[in-house]
């Protein structure tokens, strides 16, 4: 099995991005993409586009990825389209790397982008409402309202407003996460704070506004024990990587001593585990697997991106992947040792919380952000001497966890 590289990466801004459509965002990634890597579109010999919402937001059900390169002429290659819900940006990764690696190209773009802002709020809200099992969604929300029970929700904890199905169901892992390991509301806004602290210096994040660990306990509420800024918002954007093989470094002179290499890529489902078994998370077993492939362990790591979709995502995450003991990402975090400067720095970007969350684009935008770590071009928010960057992006839901999740380890 052949090396793999990350030779180019590009993103476009995450947000609000009202005058483009998903072929600009789609374009715009690719291009910077291209142009860090220093080769034309026309070098590209396959390409893995991930998006989740499209067939939602616009009807478009088929061929995304095939419509939205062709936009900007790139045609006549293999084009595969990825939707494995909030993780497809880091799946579709995951097998542009074993289509590099398995030798059927030397060059080929992993692509995701998303338009999801939209002025219909329901609409966009109810685009996550397939990320699970309709058929069963009455015996599902019971079953996750359980994993919480015995904590207390205060009066006037939930919002009016409408909101994403998930949060509910972030909610109820942290209250799972209070109930068993006595994870406090504060340690969980502490993830908040620390990433819109992180988020100030990325200059593609969507929020870029410090918060106190007092004003995003003030917040409005979403839904116990989470409040506005603990949860990522809705957005547009698109994030691109172009990997490569060593033949295709040495044909296109690539400078190797830029590229990042890939040392494992591992995708995993859930199993119908017990709530209490944490330690067989989906995510922390495609970690196991992910140390041992790449023959690294947690301590090796320099720095992480996780996906935290809400703020106690990330608790659960750091958990998974070995940086601390399953119960204690709260006081973890809360000690400092996540923050850029810290024992572990995760999500220097911002994480999702601030970064944003294009669903299909957001894999591929922690790829960006550990590349642009382990090159050393993070600027105000580098961390210092970053040689070995993990990433783990989850998404949808599948008994009482997510039902996919992938993780990827990088080096130099």
């Amino acid at each position: 099995m052949r090396p793999v590289f990350v030779a180019g990466i590009g993103m476009t801004p995450f947000g609000r991005s009202r005058q483009l459509e998903i072929k600009d965002l789609a374009r715009q990634a690719t291009e910077l993409a291209a142009r860090d890597a220093g080769i034309s579109l026309d070098s590209i010999e396959a390409v893995f586009f991930a998006n989740a919402t499209q067939g939602h937001m616009e009807g478009q059900h088929m061929i995304r990825g095939e419509i939205a390169v062709r936009s900007f002429g790139i045609g006549g290659i293999p084009v595969v389209n990825v939707e494995n819900a909030c993780a497809s940006g880091a799946s579709a990764f995951a097998l542009a790397a074993s289509f590099v690696r398995s030798g059927e190209a030397d060059i080929v773009l992993a692509l995701g982008a998303e338009k999801m802002v939209s002025a219909d709020r329901g609409r966009m809200f109810a685009a996550f409402d397939s990320a699970w099992d309709i058929v069963d969604e009455a015996a599902i929300r019971k079953r996750l309202m359980g994993l919480g029970e015995g904590v207390v929700v205060p009066d006037g904890s939930t919002s009016s407003k409408p909101y994403s199905v998930f949060m509910d169901v972030y909610a109820a892992f942290a209250r799972q996460h209070m109930r068993d390991f006595g994870t406090t509301q504060a340690e969980i806004a502490a993830v908040s704070a620390k990433n819109h602290g992180h988020s100030i210096h990325n200059p593609l994040a969507q929020f870029r506004e410090a918060f106190t660990l007092a004003e995003i306990l003030a917040a409005p509420p979403i839904t116990y024990p989470l409040t506005l800024p603990m949860c990522a918002p809705i957005s547009d954007g698109g994030a691109a990587a172009i990997l490569m093989s060593e033949e295709g470094l040495r044909r296109l002179n690539i400078e190797k001593m830029r590229a990042i290499r890939v040392l494992a890529t591992v995708l995993q489902t859930g199993t119908d585990r017990d709530p209490s078994a944490v330690s067989e998370h989906l995510s922390a077993r495609a970690a196991r697997r992910a140390y041992e492939k790449a023959g690294f362990g947690p301590g090796d790591m320099s720095v992480a991106e996780v996906h935290d979709a809400t703020a106690v995502g990330e608790i659960i995450q750091i958990e998974n992947l070995g940086f601390c003991a399953f119960g204690d990402g709260g006081r973890f975090t809360s000690s400092g040792a996540t923050t850029i400067g810290g024992k572990i720095p995760v999500n220097p970007s911002g994480g999702l919380e601030s970064k944003g969350h294009p669903i299909g684009a957001t894999g591929l935008g922690q790829i960006h952000e550990l590349t642009t770590q382990l090159r050393g071009e993070a600027g105000a928010r580098q961390v210092k001497d970053a040689k070995l960057a993990i990433a783990e992006n989850g998404g949808g839901l599948h008994g009482i966890e997510e039902a996919v999740a992938c993780v990827t380890i990088l080096g130099r």
